[in-house]
């Protein structure tokens, strides 16, 4: 059964930092590229980072450049989110998906919430 826990959420104040972390399970891990996702109250859900399935190319939307950081463990079948330089407008909930599963897999997320 496939499975994607998120944690390492909370509430962090402007310019802070947070690290994500994603458990996967269910599927062949070290075979699909993994993305982090965010939605925020009333808006789409977007891309922010994906990172491929050998740890090595990375992407990620304008907006988290230089401040986020995508990364795996394919020992731990984990993924990553280290984000620094936290804004309000991080705040979402995010998660994490490997979207050559097809759809019908998300998880819970984890919240983040950028506020003084």
């Amino acid at each position: 059964q496939v499975q994607f826990v998120e944690s390492g959420g909370g509430l962090v104040e402007p310019g802070g930092s947070l690290r994500l972390s994603c458990a996967a399970s269910g599927f062949t891990f070290t075979s699909y590229r993994m993305n982090w996702y965010r939605q925020a109250p009333g808006k789409e859900r977007e891309l922010v980072a994906s990172i491929g399935s050998a740890g090595i190319s990375t992407n990620y939307v304008d907006s988290v450049k230089g401040r986020f950081t995508i990364s795996r463990d394919n020992v731990k079948n984990t993924v990553y989110l280290q984000m620094r330089s936290l804004k309000p407008e991080d705040t979402a909930v995010y998660h994490c998906y490997a979207p050559g599963l097809g759809p019908g897999y998300w998880g819970q997320g984890t919240q983040v919430t950028v506020s003084s």
